[in-house]
């Protein structure tokens, strides 16, 4: 029975990914879908030990050389060896699941029993934790390869880059930022390092390196994929996040993942509300009478970026969507970061000991120690360590912002986060809402070499909304300005919502067909595959 349940996954798989390549014969790595991917497996003219290899040799010509991108921490020296493995099990028994066999990247803030996990800092080299992060663990065991460990804004905060190995680098234009604090991500599938990677995101993390690379990616529910096992943050907000470079490959990697924990209480939110498959829902003709809301409210930042916006909007109005504009509270907006921070640097303060304790000895165990130790490194070193203090900095407002038992701490957890999220299922609802959607970076990914400025909005995008009200939200390239930047549409549904925004998302995603390969990082020779 459970032969001929693979056998017939496979056969689905492959159908897939014919009625998506029509009559053609290859398909380019730097394009290909996990499906496609698969029916490449199917067909006998892929393997899993190839494909890791083609994804090797991505790493070696952009991140170690070339441009030199900077996206990989580590890449795991066992790779090719459980391709080979794999590749065996598929011959014998055939695929565990759609990801049987294929490469995934990971943000260095997921616990991996056989990689050092840094949280992008020179405090935690080396640092080897227990076991695999529960996410982690669910990946390995469909079937994915943990390919690499990708660099990251250091503790998912601050600049752009980790004192472990400095900044990364956008691979459409090397002077711009690819955001944070999920860079490292973001970075590695515009470039096709991987068909996967993951991101954590508690006020934009996934979704800014999305915008700013120019990618798929998903801010999911709070509660609906576990967080054990992860460098918490401000676990109010934490949320994991897959990143690809289609709305298909997102799916995929949702419906593995999502998942009840008992480590996490969270997770028992989404009881009766997730899936384990979540390309079902993925429709062409989803929009055709949906009604998205357009928040103008972030927009005439940037005029290019508006552009794409309407270019966009016209788009799913072709598509026969009705389209309202739709505006927040000026309390909400004026009000918001103020409330984000209120918790999430306390709950930093009171959360990361817990899992400094799970670390060996010689490791920083509070952030009074994280202080300490940052304070050790003021010029760069000969193994590479970088000062970071934009991220430090931020250590000792974490240390002084006090305790979980704070009047302003309660105050925001017992009532402001739930009248934000009143606010905004009452807005859908009045509306009648499928979506609602915005330019998720209203302005073109900055300089990286850019002074900073004290003075600039933190959230200038509305990305924090989607985190304060522990909704999901989904990113998906809508095209690009005058000088090639990337450009993003991002889908705000309400909680567990995700097969409902996943559709919307994939259909307009087949209207547009905005992603374009990086400049910096084309194809190279052997990558075209027969299937």
């Amino acid at each position: 029975m459970r032969s001929f349940v693979r056998s017939l996954s496979a056969s689905l798989l492959v159908f897939q990914a014919l009625a998506t390549l029509g009559s053609a014969e290859t398909f380019e790595l730097t394009t290909a879908s996990i499906a496609e991917i698969n029916a490449a497996f199917e067909a006998g003219t892929l393997t899993s030990e190839k494909l890791v290899e083609l994804c090797l040799a991505r790493i070696a010509a952009y991140d170690a050389k070339g441009p030199k991108l900077n996206a990989v921490i580590a890449l795991h020296p066992g790779a090719l060896a459980t391709a080979r493995a794999l590749d065996e099990e598929r011959r014998t028994s055939g695929p565990r699941s759609p990801l049987h066999g294929i490469p995934v990247v990971l943000k260095d803030n997921y616990d991996t029993f056989d990689l050092p996990t840094t949280a992008g800092s020179f405090m935690l080299q080396d640092s080897i934790p227990p076991d695999d992060a529960f996410v982690v663990k669910k990946l390995r065991d469909a079937g994915a390869i943990i390919l690499a460990k990708l660099n990251m804004s250091e503790f998912a905060s601050g600049a752009t880059m980790s004192s472990l190995i400095g900044p990364m680098l956008n691979p459409h234009n090397l002077a711009r930022s690819p955001a944070g604090s999920s860079g490292g991500t973001g970075v590695a599938i515009a470039a096709a390092y991987a068909p996967l990677g993951l991101g954590t995101d508690t006020g934009g993390s996934v979704r800014g390196p999305s915008a700013a690379n120019g990618i798929v990616g998903l801010k999911t529910t709070h509660g609906l994929v576990s967080r054990d096992g992860i460098v918490p943050l401000g676990l109010s907000f934490d949320t994991v996040g897959p990143m690809a470079k289609n709305v298909y490959d997102v799916a995929v990697a949702l419906g593995i993942m999502a998942g009840l924990d008992p480590a996490d209480d969270s997770t028992r939110k989404g009881e009766g509300k997730r899936e384990t498959d979540y390309t079902q829902y993925l429709d062409a003709e989803a929009l055709n009478g949906a009604r998205i809301g357009i928040a103008r409210d972030f927009m005439e930042q940037d005029p290019d970026v508006d552009w794409v916006i309407e270019a966009s909007l016209e788009a799913m109005r072709d598509a026969g969507a009705e389209i309202v504009d739709v505006e927040f509270p000026t309390w909400l907006l004026e009000s918001r970061g103020d409330l984000y921070w209120a918790i999430r640097r306390r709950e930093f303060r009171a959360d990361i000991p817990t899992y400094l304790a799970t670390l060996g000895e010689g490791y920083p165990k509070t952030v009074a120690d994280l202080i300490k130790r940052s304070m050790t490194l003021t010029a760069r070193t000969s193994q590479g360590f970088v000062p970071n203090p934009a991220r430090w900095s931020l250590f000792k407002k974490e240390e002084e912002s006090g305790t979980l038992e704070d009047y302003e701490y309660l105050a925001v957890r017992d009532h402001g986060l739930p009248l934000i999220r009143a606010v905004v299922e009452g807005m859908m609802r009045e509306e009648q809402l499928d979506a609602i959607v915005y330019p998720t970076a209203p302005r073109r990914p900055p300089r990286s070499d850019a002074d900073p400025d004290p003075l600039a909005d933190l959230f200038a995008s509305a990305t924090n909304i989607a985190n304060l009200t522990g909704f999901p939200d989904l990113i998906v390239p809508a095209g690009f300005t005058g000088n090639g930047l990337p450009v993003t549409l991002s889908f705000l549904g309400v909680a567990f919502s995700e097969p409902r925004i996943l559709a919307l998302g994939y259909a307009f995603e087949q209207k547009t067909r905005a992603r374009r390969l990086p400049v910096h990082t084309p194809a190279l020779a052997g990558e075209k595959v027969e299937y």
